[in-house]
């Protein structure tokens, strides 16, 4: 076998149980049809050079099995990272898992229901699925540094579910998506509540155990809240598993932790937002979408997306996971460069005519 492929199955094997993946044969195949090994090679190579020295990993699965791994600037396989606002899709998951178990009562209920009394009657027309698609009408625009509501006021706030009950509306729930992470926190809130657990303990008992997630971190806030807005601390390897629960419709190791229309629906485009995101063209349930054109059609990825490039990216119809950790965090070439490194792997597919097509509506 080829020198890289050597190198790369040894990241392979101290995941293979976790993952469910097919026998080390059946893994050596996908590997084989999955590259053309010369081109991942030379961007490795080149990403090994790059002279910001803040990337950290990336972890490449196709079909179930690790097919390339490159780690980088002291990063390694039980590196923890803060994955930022890559954990808001986490968030998403969460609200989907307490759907499955009855928890909360689907994406229509108010969310009003799930949280402690105080909420002003105009926060209380907001729903769940308001919330997961960034449409809740509040005033708290991250990008607006005057906005009443925006990531700033609320990380500074002593208290921060009375602080977002004190946010006033400006838009009617479901009428227009404004990047907020006080939706993804009040959806996180939503989760510990219902549960009577923190949102952390909630995701290790029903997500993490069951991925085989074992090593991980949450941020709590000023008053212990769980920080449903991001700065999770994973492993690049427990990025893939989280993206592998969404690849095989919500059930792992035969166990379904989301219902299979939920998952399909969470990664679902419905919210348009090219005209405010270079990087995406739609959002799901805190999930994002693009479309790319391809020498042999449309090739639709959805992705988790945080501060500094760090990405969890499905191809679902080419079976693929990309995860990256960056650390570039402020600095735009992060995004950018995580966005080249997925179409440089995407070239460097060989696809069949079959497999080269965008995701079925």
């Amino acid at each position: 076998m080829h020198r890289f492929l050597s190198a790369i199955l040894i990241g392979w094997m101290s995941v293979s149980a976790v993952l469910a993946q097919p026998a080390d044969s059946a893994c050596e195949a996908s590997i084989n049809e999955s590259f053309d090994v010369g081109r991942v090679e030379a961007l490795f190579l080149e990403l090994e050079r790059d002279p910001a020295q803040d990337l950290n990993s990336v972890v490449v699965s196709r079909r179930g099995c690790i097919v390339a791994v490159r780690y980088l600037n002291g990063a390694g396989p039980r590196s923890l990272h803060d994955i930022r606002s890559a954990g808001k899709s986490v968030t998403a998951t969460l609200v989907g898992i307490a759907i499955r178990q009855g928890l909360i009562d689907g994406v229509d209920a108010p969310i009003a229901r799930y949280l402690p009394p105080g909420m002003p009657p105009a926060q209380q027309r907001i729903r769940v699925v308001d919330l997961l698609t960034m449409r809740a009408g509040l005033d708290s625009d991250d990008e607006d540094p005057d906005s009443a509501g925006n990531e700033d006021q609320l990380d500074e706030s002593p208290a921060w579910l009375p602080f977002a009950y004190a946010v006033p509306m400006k838009d009617a729930p479901g009428q227009r998506y404004v990047y907020s992470s006080l939706t993804a926190f009040l959806a996180g809130a939503m989760v510990e509540h219902a549960s009577g657990m923190t949102l952390h303990a909630f995701a290790r008992k029903h997500l993490f155990e069951p991925l085989g997630i074992v090593d991980t971190q949450w941020r709590q806030g000023p008053q212990g809240e769980g920080v449903g807005q991001g700065n999770l601390r994973i492993s690049a390897r427990d990025m893939v598993r989280i993206g592998q629960l969404y690849l095989d419709g919500g059930e792992a190791g035969g166990q379904r932790l989301l219902d299979r229309a939920w998952s399909a629906q969470a990664l679902f485009p419905s919210v348009a937002i090219a005209d405010q995101d270079p990087y995406a063209d739609g959002y799901g349930y805190m999930w994002y979408s693009k479309t790319w054109p391809r020498e042999g059609g449309p090739v639709r990825v959805h992705f988790a997306s945080g501060n500094g490039g760090t990405k969890i990216y499905l191809v679902p119809a080419l079976d693929l996971i990309v995860a990256i950790t960056s650390s570039a965090y402020g600095q735009g070439y992060g995004q950018r460069r995580s966005e080249q490194i997925l179409l440089r792997l995407l070239d460097a597919i060989e696809l069949g005519n079959s497999e080269h097509r965008a995701d079925p509506p």
